[in-house]
């Protein structure tokens, strides 16, 4: 038996969208477009950059890694993300020309993550948003960076809402449950993930993805997703199964650190050119065409 168990998330869920396998169909498809929208903004490709913090500057550039890739989302014209970080670094990102949601860790000093949302808002951000997989770690609340986390409720995620005109996005949603209760309280976004594993054999993201969907079905909430994207095919896999685009995670920082904002430029504009060879040969003229009935599952 070719099988060694495993808690780690990231094998369970590379184990699972390997085993989805895509059929051809050919006759009368043409080149595809891959051009998609969020919130009223058009955006080359469905694909986006991830929510990452505290990278600095690599191989001694000018800029931080943070900067470097964010300017790369901002000339290719796809939606960025970035982290934890303080003001000061997400004024200089937003900078950088790109359409950028913050996601804000859910610190256990409210006032903190209040007033970076407000700063989002204010330095111009697209949407804001809270990454509510750091909640926990192994001894309780997590200390990330020092920062201490705390537990959210339902009520403050819905304040943070009526706080803001932006869209709100949520973090780390691996449930019907979170989904439903995202939706209730007037989320416009959610982001499937599981923050590359923090929780030993969670499921993978685009396996719970179709059961999201569903339930959301007439509910006005986007749907995106993240951990272990890393090419053309796994974003067509992701849209196929109910998301609405797809973040690429890790597999983008050996190109961000190679090469800067040309790597990521080079390592984007190659997921998206297979995302547009497999829309073509799957008869998807645009994002929205693409069906999950040429999804097939391996035994």
């Amino acid at each position: 038996m070719d099988y060694t168990r495993s808690s780690d998330p990231n094998a369970i869920n590379e184990r699972y969208m390997d085993s989805i396998v895509i059929e051809e169909r050919l006759i009368g498809s043409v080149a595809a477009d891959t051009t998609a929208e969020l919130f009223g903004s058009t955006f080359s490709m469905p694909v986006m950059t991830p929510a990452f913090s505290h990278i600095g500057k690599l191989h001694g550039r000018e800029m931080t890694g943070l900067e470097e890739y964010s300017a790369a989302a901002g000339k290719l014209n796809i939606l960025n993300f970035c982290g934890m970080m303080e003001n000061d670094m997400f004024e200089r990102i937003v900078s950088r020309g790109a359409k950028t949601v913050r996601i804000v860790k859910p610190y256990a000093d409210n006032a903190k993550v209040r007033d970076q949302m407000r700063f989002a808002e204010d330095a111009g951000a697209f949407g804001i948003g809270m990454d509510i997989d750091h909640i926990f770690g192994e001894k309780g609340y997590d200390i990330c960076v020092g920062e201490l986390m705390a537990s959210q409720t339902e009520d403050m995620l819905a304040s943070y809402v009526s706080d803001t005109k932006l869209p709100f996005f949520v973090k780390g949603v691996l449930s019907v449950s979170d989904a439903l209760k995202c939706a209730d309280i007037g989320v416009r976004c959610i982001i499937v993930s599981h923050h590359h594993g923090r929780m030993p054999y969670a499921m993978p993201p685009t396996m719970i993805l179709p059961e999201i969907k569903k339930a959301l079905s007439g509910r006005d909430v986007k749907i995106l997703v993240d951990c272990g994207i890393a090419s053309g095919a796994d974003v067509y896999k992701a849209i196929a199964l109910g998301a609405d685009g797809a973040c690429v995670g890790r597999s983008m920082m050996a190109p961000l650190e190679s090469s800067g904002i040309q790597g990521v430029r080079d390592f984007i504009t190659g997921v998206g050119n297979e995302l547009r060879l497999i829309m073509s040969f799957t008869g998807a003229r645009t994002v929205k065409d693409i069906d999950s009935s040429t999804l097939h599952f391996m035994k």
